[in-house]
């Protein structure tokens, strides 16, 4: 992938960094304890593991990498080493410094590292900027106009023309600001070449944020919510 970062290793830890911040992103970053009274605790989404980092020089996100379902009650955030273009941390990293640069709304990565844990484990982190003055879009559904929905099924469209697929594409993974939507937490995402416009995992994409929405307390045939919805659906076929 065009713009990718070098690794530098320290020890069992290694980590990419994106060239705006080289030289100054050290080992130390990928440890919220190391941050003190900077680091906060994000409570919104997700299964834990993130953080808000806030100093006067910098403004980021800091997630590691954590397990779900069942497995988690064996390793909550270890992963199987299959080498290092496998390891979950650099591919995201990678994949959102090309998506930045390309201009598609998300947040740049700032860095990214993983640890080796014995012979076959390892255990990962990343950190991106931080969008300000955004709230997720389980937060404010209810207070957009069809609009604005209109422009999120519009966003949403150009990725996926892009051949962009996002691994969990829910109501907390999409961010809303005055300025637009914007996506993130891209692990497991991926480009995919040549790509149909009718491909199901599209369809797999914006049924998978339909049923988020669905567990928002929403009453199921709700008007207003079928209306949001609708609109949604307009903007991504490009139509209004």
């Amino acid at each position: 992938m065009a713009n990718t970062a070098d690794v530098s290793r320290v020890h069992d830890l290694a980590y990419v960094v994106h060239k705006d911040y080289e030289g100054v992103v050290t080992p130390r970053w990928f440890d919220p304890d190391s941050w003190g009274g900077a680091a906060e605790l994000v409570s919104s989404g997700g299964r834990g593991g993130a953080w808000f980092v806030e100093t006067a020089n910098l403004s980021a996100v800091l997630r590691k990498y954590l397990r779900g379902g069942f497995v988690a009650r064996i390793s909550e955030s270890a992963y199987i080493y299959l080498g290092e273009s496998r390891v979950r941390s650099f591919a995201e990293f990678r994949l959102l410094l090309k998506l930045h640069d390309d201009g598609f709304p998300v947040p740049k990565p700032i860095a990214a590292c993983y640890q080796r844990s014995g012979a076959v484990l390892y255990r990962g982190a990343i950190l991106v900027e931080r969008l300000r003055d955004s709230v997720p879009l389980a937060d404010c559904i209810g207070h957009l106009s069809p609009d604005r929905l209109r422009s999120l099924g519009s966003t949403l469209r150009r990725f996926h023309d892009a051949g962009v697929r996002h691994a969990d594409l829910n109501c907390f993974n999409i961010l809303v600001r005055e300025d637009g939507f914007y996506l993130i937490d891209f692990d497991k995402g991926k480009i995919k070449k040549k790509t149909e416009m009718n491909a199901p995992w599209k369809a797999a994409n914006l049924a998978r944020l339909r049923r988020s929405l669905d567990h928002l307390n929403w009453p199921q045939g709700a008007t207003d919510f079928e209306c949001l919805w609708a609109a949604l659906e307009q903007g991504y076929q490009g139509i209004g």
